[in-house]
């Protein structure tokens, strides 16, 4: 019989969200430690950092500009700076002065769908992989079902998903869930539907949660 004690990660974050993929990954680094003693459930929820982007999104310099009034000195720091952080975590970012930010809502209703095949994970990393580091467009049909597929998801069932758009209202309803409990920023990490850290944290913080949570159910 098992002795694992089982915990609980409900993540709210957007796939074109750097800090969502490095808050993971540092996440993971932490699960890794208890890897003996817990069984963790990790489960994403959708989150929409551009809901109103175009179909064929935006220069992700000119995007920063206007959303953030930063300088092209400033965005140019910013992404030096997650390149590095993404490294210590094993991530390959890529920027260029043609990188483009995407509408996502298509990726949540694919991540969505993903639940049910318990495959969540291994396609959020799939999108995530495809934007930061192929550059892909997340908005693309073809990229889409090959994330899914690469996910070991069914590819003609993921096309099916995405056409007829079944899952696109429960995305939306979930969404105004987590901003109506006071997200308004991503990635959210809520423990054991108890803690809440938002934010890229370090993996000594996230270990810090989880011990408290297993001094609570020792």
């Amino acid at each position: 019989m098992s002795t694992h004690t089982h915990l609980t990660i409900d993540i709210v974050s957007d796939v074109v969200c750097p800090w969502c993929y490095i808050g993971y990954k540092r996440l993971e680094q932490a699960m890794a430690a208890y890897k003996d003693q817990v069984q963790f459930t990790v489960r994403w929820h959708p989150f929409e950092l551009n809901p109103a982007m175009q179909e064929d999104g935006q220069l992700l310099s000119e995007h920063l500009a206007e959303k953030y009034q930063i300088t092209a000195e400033q965005s140019e720091q910013n992404r030096a700076r997650i390149i590095a952080l993404g490294e210590e975590s094993g991530i390959r970012f890529h920027f260029t002065p043609l990188s483009r930010i995407y509408n996502t809502f298509k990726a949540h209703q694919l991540l969505h769908w993903a639940a049910s095949y318990g495959r969540q994970t291994e396609l959020k990393l799939a999108l995530f992989e495809a934007y930061f580091t192929e550059q892909d467009d997340l908005g693309a049909l073809p990229v889409l079902l090959d994330a899914a597929e690469a996910a070991g998801l069914d590819r003609k069932e993921a096309e099916l998903v995405l056409k007829q758009g079944n899952f696109a209202e429960a995305v939306r309803a979930e969404e105004q869930t987590w901003t109506g409990q006071g997200i308004t920023a991503v990635p959210a990490f809520v423990f054991n539907e108890k803690y809440l850290l938002s934010g890229a944290q370090d993996t000594d913080t996230l270990k810090q949660v989880i011990d408290t949570l297993l001094a609570e159910t020792a």
